[in-house]
């Protein structure tokens, strides 16, 4: 077959068109090539770092290590007072929260004693004039699970020469019922925060019916109060 100088002419544009893009890939190809010999030879130098940095580090805890057996050695019965340094920072530690503490127990003291308790809906709430009421020959009845103002209520009904009645609140098995106790007595001190939801609405609830004078003591300060202003009048 016989080409014409047409068919020639157009066969060598493609030809040389070819060649071109040929020459444009072999281009973008060593670039990449370079680029990548470049990244290789800076991450092995960042791996050549790192590799020192670590035998930097090792080294320095080996020494540090040695000078702790040796100082270990020097000085018998280390450990033991390290520890005990430790455990009398958090013994002062815990004896400054207490203290911290128990001066806020007293301002709260304080400022129970310097003001009345607020009254609550149904029920009288008069921590000063509990004392002042004749409890001779009176049963008290003190609803609550906090024993030492159990306690300190049954000293100042005793000083009054009252009788003192306790319940828990609760339906105490083989003994008085808190609805029997509330019955036998004449005056009912209610610890609301000791005491459950429901022994506290049945309180309210007998004492609203029946007109008995109850007095709701939410604080232990209170009861506090009231036994300084007993011993005042007896006194």
């Amino acid at each position: 077959m016989t080409l014409t100088p047409i068919d020639r002419h157009m066969l060598q544009r493609e030809h040389a068109a070819l060649l071109a893009a040929y020459g444009q890939a072999q281009a973008h190809c060593s670039q990449l090539l370079s680029a990548q010999a470049a990244r290789i030879l800076h991450l092995e130098g960042e791996a050549m770092r790192l590799r020192a940095a670590v035998i930097q580090r090792d080294t320095a805890l080996a020494w540090a290590r040695e000078d702790h057996r040796a100082l270990e050695g020097a000085i018998p019965g280390l450990p033991k007072r390290v520890a005990l340094a430790r455990r009398v920072t958090q013994l002062m530690e815990r004896v400054q929260a207490l203290m911290r503490e128990r001066l806020a127990w007293q301002d709260r003291a304080s400022q129970a004693r310097a003001r009345p308790l607020e009254p609550v809906a149904g029920l009288t709430a008069e921590p000063r004039g509990v004392a002042a009421i004749a409890l001779r020959e009176k049963s008290v009845l003190c609803v609550g699970e906090d024993a030492m103002a159990l306690m300190l209520t049954r000293k100042v009904v005793e000083l009054a020469g009252g009788r003192y009645l306790g319940h828990s609140g609760g339906e105490e098995a083989g003994g008085a019922t808190l609805e029997d106790s509330l019955v036998e007595a004449d005056l009912v001190i209610c610890q609301t925060g000791c005491v459950s939801h429901g022994a506290y609405w049945r309180v309210k609830d007998h004492c609203t019916r029946t007109g008995k004078q109850c007095v709701l003591v939410d604080k232990p300060e209170a009861l506090s109060a009231l036994r300084e202003d007993r011993l005042r009048q007896v006194t």
